[in-house]
């Protein structure tokens, strides 16, 4: 303890934003602020680690405070570290971004953190340097989803390929052809065509796939280059 008693000690805060699909919209949960500064404002989800705890380990907890879920995808992203990001205290903070199926999440933790559901382009203005935070994931998104499948975590298990696309469009903010869209997404042989239909879709209905992780990581072994993005 004595070995660095001449140092300035910093608060290590962990911030998570949580993308979820619902419609034709890419979503952000987010909060209303209840303290101040800032009261009464919308804000990413977020904590501060404590000392018993890696980094990965306080994001993860804050994201099952907030939406009951678990084993999800959850990835680090940037170190924000302005010093005056925030008014009270001098504060690092890093950010996380997690992709979850909305119909998982548990809704009444939600309302006990007074969280809602926001369209990613409709969202309010957040609190400190938050807005930048968004940016940021929603740029990693982008490039998670043209190299990997990463986009089926905001998909239920069963889906349709017009759902798919709904998925994609909202993603990269860009209209995509349909025939295009689906020759790529053929191409990369990790889905599996099911023998169901989706009937609320048309009066035939569209056929449901499911993503398959074994061929997807089996593929991976064999040095296999994914383009996702058509």
């Amino acid at each position: 303890m004595t070995l660095y008693k001449e140092y300035d000690r910093l608060l290590v805060a962990v911030d998570c934003i949580i993308f979820g699909f619902h419609g034709d919209k890419l979503k952000l949960l987010l909060i209303k602020r209840d303290f101040e500064p800032e009261k009464g404002k919308w804000s990413l989800m977020g904590g501060f680690a404590k000392k018993s705890e890696s980094l990965d380990d306080a994001a993860s907890r804050i994201l099952l405070g907030l939406t009951g879920l678990q084993d999800v995808f959850l990835e680090q992203l940037f170190c924000f570290n302005q010093v005056d990001r925030d008014p009270v205290e001098r504060t690092i903070s890093v950010t996380y971004y997690s992709l979850i199926n909305i119909e998982d999440h548990d809704e009444e933790l939600s309302k006990q953190h007074d969280a809602s559901w926001f369209d990613l382009g409709e969202m309010p203005d957040l609190i400190f340097d938050h807005n930048e935070m968004v940016d940021r994931a929603h740029q990693r998104l982008k490039y998670k989803a043209e190299h990997y499948p990463v986009g089926f975590e905001l998909l239920p298990p069963k889906f349709t390929m017009p759902e798919l696309q709904s998925l994609y469009e909202a993603i990269f903010e860009t209209e995509m052809d349909k025939r295009n869209f689906i020759k790529r997404i053929d191409s990369l042989d990790i889905l599996v065509k099911l023998n169901e239909k989706k009937r609320t879709t048309g009066k035939k209905g569209a056929f449901l796939y499911q993503f398959d992780e074994d061929k997807y990581q089996q593929q991976l072994k064999t040095g296999n280059k994914f383009q996702v993005k058509p």
